[in-house]
């Protein structure tokens, strides 16, 4: 085999240039590059160590959202936390409103008014291995305003046998409907934007409070609803016929604006003076009684036009309207009035009542508790006998007479009717008192005597008279005095049957009928000789007369 040899080319200068070129421009360039991949490599894990510490920083953050059962909720951070504290106001330096935590809901312990702002605080605590990136703790903050419930209709015109619907804007969740102040809650089952009720009459109102939260509250508002017809109907609240207090406001709402209805005027309404109209609404009046109202036993009375069809209403004389009737004030009301002026012969000590006509209307219906104390040690049996808390005997009787004699009224009968009311609260408001003080007279018949006792004294112990014969006898019993007269004319008819006329009959105090104590000359005194009367001697007469004003006791027995 031939060997075969290889020979080295012989050294060239151009080809020696061309390797050490090659060697000066290419071999730098691929050091570059590798260089510029380190750097490239070392950015980038830079950036994704800054991407993936803002993206924990976000995941740390716990949020503070709206909830649609609870009054708040906190979104919790990254790796979980707990709630420090929570403290809601109902604006900025007001009232706290007591909350509890319940998972991570936020609730209220007590109802809270709807459409209230709401300013909510939350500070919360993130686990250790997230506080050394975004902070141990974070505040949050919203406010918020309560959701509302609003009604589509409030004035509502149904057909025969149609129930009430409700229909409402927003989904609620809890429904009071009934009368104002007496209202029947109910939490739903489930959120409702259309609620239906029994219907119980042709027309009427309702007062009707929705909220959308459990755990709100609301003022009512009112529905009302008529039937349907050509004539304009109108409904009263309260009802016509109804049992009211002196300042119960009365309610008239008319299923067409009132101005069609009735224009400018407004109904009038007795007794007049009680009180004047207000505009709740385009639909709705409501007449409010200032002062002292109705009165107390006040017979309420409001007409309307004959175009209006009054539900519940009356019918007098051309006209539709509504009565009402006030209660008159109790007896032992009265008599407790009647002490604290003196014209009883106690004291009464109980719960202060305010001084103002309402508030002792109010008291007049239902009294305030409290003792009756007797003014003098010294009281006459007899008359302690005739005394009866909470009853309308002679006693209470007499005292009002006197009552209305001292304030000027111009028929003195003993009956507490609505001006007897207004008078006696004036009296006790201004603190009026009588300065008189209280009188007995006892009329012995058997003894043919008579004993006066004033203010715990005896004015008179005994002075001998003369009672009726027995024709014409003197009744037994007890009366209050009716006329209490300086001197006058008695006449009268004879036991024959002749008529008789007295003239200037002195000190004369009649009690009951044609029955009087008086002054009249006898050739004696302590028998049966009058026709009735119980006469005495001049002088004791005069004793006697000042102290038996209209309203003292005469006790004949």
């Amino acid at each position: 085999m031939a060997r075969v040899s290889y020979l080295r080319p012989a050294y060239s200068p151009e080809r020696a240039a061309s390797r050490a070129h090659r060697r000066l421009t290419t071999s730098p360039s691929r050091r570059n590059r590798r260089g510029r991949f380190v750097v490239g490599g070392i950015l980038l894990a830079i950036v994704g160590v800054i991407a993936v510490g803002a993206l924990l920083l976000v995941l740390a953050k716990a949020s503070l959202n709206n909830d649609s059962n609870a009054l708040a909720n906190v979104g919790m951070p990254l790796g979980g936390g707990t709630i420090e504290s929570v403290t809601v106001r109902t604006g900025p330096h007001s009232r706290q409103v007591p909350v509890e935590i319940r998972g991570n809901q936020i609730w209220p312990r007590h109802l809270i008014p709807a459409h209230e702002l709401l300013s909510i605080d939350v500070v919360i605590k993130r686990p250790g291995w997230v506080a050394w990136l975004a902070g141990k703790t974070q505040l949050l903050h919203m406010n918020l305003m309560t959701p509302s419930a609003s009604l589509r209709q409030h004035y509502l015109t149904l057909p025969p046998g149609q129930p009430i619907v409700l229909r409402f804007k927003d989904p609620i969740r809890v429904l009071a409907v009934g009368t104002t102040g007496y209202l029947t809650r109910q939490v739903l089952h489930t959120p409702l934007t259309v609620v239906k009720l029994r219907r119980t009459a042709d027309a009427g109102t309702l007062a009707v409070a929705a909220q959308m939260r459990g755990w709100e509250t609301s003022p009512p508002t009112v529905v009302s609803w008529f039937p349907t017809g050509a004539s304009t109907a109108a409904v009263a609240a309260p009802a016509p016929g109804s049992r009211i207090t002196p300042h119960t406001a009365i309610t008239l709402t008319f299923a067409q604006p009132v101005a069609k209805v009735l224009g400018a005027n407004r109904p009038p309404v007795s007794p007049a003076g009680s009180g004047s109209w207000q505009t709740v609404n385009e639909h709705t009046i409501r007449f409010v009684p200032t002062g002292y109202g109705y009165g107390l036993g006040a017979q309420v009375w409001v007409p309307l036009p004959n175009s209006v069809h009054l539900v519940g209403g009356e019918q007098a004389g051309t006209a539709t309207g509504g009565k009402w009737t006030v209660p008159g004030g109790s007896t032992l009301r009265l008599q407790q009035l009647l002490a604290q002026l003196g014209y009883l012969p106690f004291d009464f000590n109980g719960k202060p009542v305010g001084l103002t006509p309402q508030a002792q209307e109010s008291a007049a219906i239902k009294p305030p508790s409290g003792k009756f104390e007797w003014s003098y040690p010294n009281v006459p049996d007899t008359l302690k006998s005739m005394w009866a808390p909470g009853t309308l005997g002679t006693m209470t009787k007499g005292a009002l007479m006197a009552f209305e004699n001292e304030h000027g009224f111009s028929t003195v009968d003993g009956l507490a009717g609505p001006a007897v009311w207004r008078s006696l609260i004036a009296a006790v408001d201004e603190n009026k008192r009588s300065t008189f003080g209280y009188s007995f007279v006892n009329v012995s018949l058997s003894g043919q005597n008579l004993s006066l006792w004033h203010n715990g004294k005896n004015i008179v112990t005994s002075t001998p008279v003369n009672t009726g014969i027995a024709s014409r006898p003197t009744d037994p019993g007890t009366f209050p005095v009716y006329s209490h007269l300086r001197v006058t004319t008695m006449s009268g008819t004879n036991p024959d049957g002749s008529h008789y006329s007295d003239p200037g009959i002195p000190y004369v105090s009649y009690f009951n009928g044609g029955d009087a104590l008086h002054a009249f000359e006898r050739a004696s005194y302590g028998s049966p000789q009058s026709l009735g009367c119980v006469e005495m001697p001049l002088g004791p007469a005069a004793a006697v007369w000042p102290y038996t004003p209209i309203g003292t006791l005469v006790h004949v027995a």
